[in-house]
């Protein structure tokens, strides 16, 4: 959202945001994009444009009451949805969200789930008179959370909105909403953002090497810098590709499962692009291996997937990311087969 000084959270979000504000003819909107470029970011800011009640910014002004109330997460207008298990990380802690003293609710693990309750909560939060004159906002985030009961809740307020309420879905998988929601839906595309701008957002938040990271995270910066803050740098990463194929753990005993997997996708992807005469995209060129067979990249890359799909099960970590560093020593072993061009085959 905008702050009192009227800078946009993420730069690369101030050409998106005059777009939607220009373009936009829904009463919802899906903002999607690839993962860690802001849809959240984007979809607040919107909802506070919408709600500002300066008469002559053609985007949020940052001052009025309304803005500085969407900036202290307490406007009347604004409801904000998020699952459980986001609503911390994201600061969005609702002092009267309903599970506050619930102590059953204090017990069990937070939900990555937007619940069809909390969505009929929306809905009767929309039908209610705007506070302030300015309509009622409900903000859902990430929209693919909602379950297919969550989502058919939604559709008839999608549909027929009540009043002057507006809605704005923003998600990562938009493919995994429901048709009839995208359907439903104004929707505004984000794009990765310039590397440029990314590197040096992420080097004024004290990120060494941002571009390092940037590319490993695969151009999305806000997930390069949760990287950096969880303690991985550009050393770490330059160095994991030869690792492996030492057959070395090395720093992946350190880390969750999930974010093992994930980077050994990362580098079976790197590998394949190198076998197939192409060039990396996670990893500096000068840190990957000599190219490996691609019959034995591609059976890596198939057990990957099928590790990916259980990395949440309480495995044993040590075990498991020793097994997944010998598969990985083994497929980047393998050296390429040398094809010989065919004009120089005797006959």
């Amino acid at each position: 959202m905008v702050g009192p000084d009227g800078a946009l959270p993420l730069p690369w979000l101030e050409a998106p945001l005059r777009q939607a504000l220009a373009t936009q003819r829904a009463h919802a909107l899906l903002i999607h994009g690839p993962q860690g470029v802001g849809q959240f970011e984007l979809a607040l800011t919107l909802a506070q444009a919408w709600l500002c009640e300066s008469a002559t910014a053609a985007r949020p002004c940052g001052v009025c009451a309304s803005c500085r109330l969407v900036q202290a997460r307490s406007h009347p207008d604004l409801l904000v949805l998020l699952p459980e298990a986001l609503r911390e990380p994201l600061g969005w802690n609702a002092g009267d969200d309903d599970t506050a003293g619930d102590d059953k609710a204090g017990k069990r693990k937070p939900s990555k789930d937007i619940r069809v309750d909390e969505i009929r909560q929306a809905i009767a939060f929309a039908q209610t008179t705007s506070a302030r004159g300015r309509g009622k906002t409900v903000v859902i985030h990430p929209a693919e959370r909602m379950n297919g009961v969550s989502a058919n809740a939604l559709l008839k307020t999608l549909e027929e909105p009540p009043g002057d309420a507006r809605l704005l879905l923003s998600c990562a998988a938009p493919d995994a909403l429901l048709p009839t929601i995208r359907s439903r839906c104004q929707a505004v595309p984000l794009a990765l953002p310039d590397v440029a701008i990314a590197s040096r957002w992420l080097a004024d938040r004290s990120v060494d090497a941002p571009e390092v990271l940037l590319a490993a995270a695969g151009g999305q910066p806000q997930d390069a810098l949760q990287w950096a803050k969880e303690g991985m740098n550009a050393d770490q990463w330059t160095a994991l590709p030869r690792q492996l194929a030492r057959g070395e753990v090395g720093s992946l005993a350190a880390w969750p499962l999930p974010r093992v997997v994930d980077m050994l996708q990362k580098l079976c992807h790197d590998a394949m692009r190198l076998a197939a005469g192409g060039a990396p995209r996670y990893f500096p060129a000068a840190a990957m291996p000599p190219a490996a067979a691609l019959e034995p990249l591609s059976a890596w890359a198939r057990e990957l997937a099928r590790s990916a799909r259980h990395a949440e099960h309480p495995w044993n970590v040590g075990l498991m990311v020793e097994s997944l560093t010998e598969q990985a020593r083994q497929a980047l072993a393998a050296p390429a087969v040398r094809r010989v061009p065919f004009d120089t085959l005797g006959g």
